[in-house]
């Protein structure tokens, strides 16, 4: 029997679409149905050295999934990251051991 596959896509470009800067994410769902992403922006106050640093994160862009392409999303940030770690970019952190807790 052959395999079940989709339809055959064509993808075309759309130069018009405006891109969004991102360099944080405020929250992140799932509700069964849709995993909805809140992308932000980060600004820093101005510096004063009596004080502690303070900042401000603004919604620059909330995306809304499917399933399949929260999934798709998934497996490519996983390429990315183990090409990362190929590249010596960034390093896993070696697994902690779990303390037991007591129950008194």
């Amino acid at each position: 029997m052959p395999e079940k596959t989709g339809p055959q896509l064509l993808y075309i470009d759309r130069p018009d679409v405006s891109e969004t800067f991102a360099d944080s994410i405020h929250g992140l769902s799932f509700d069964g149905q849709t995993m909805r992403i809140e992308f932000c922006n980060i600004r820093i106050d101005p510096f004063n050295p009596q004080e502690a640093p303070t900042g401000r994160q603004y919604p620059v862009c909330r995306m809304v999934l499917t399933p399949n392409a929260g999934i798709e999303l998934f497996n490519r940030l996983q390429q990315i990251v183990k090409a990362l770690e190929k590249s010596g970019a960034v390093h896993r952190a070696p697994p902690t051991a779990a303390t037991p807790k007591t129950i008194q």
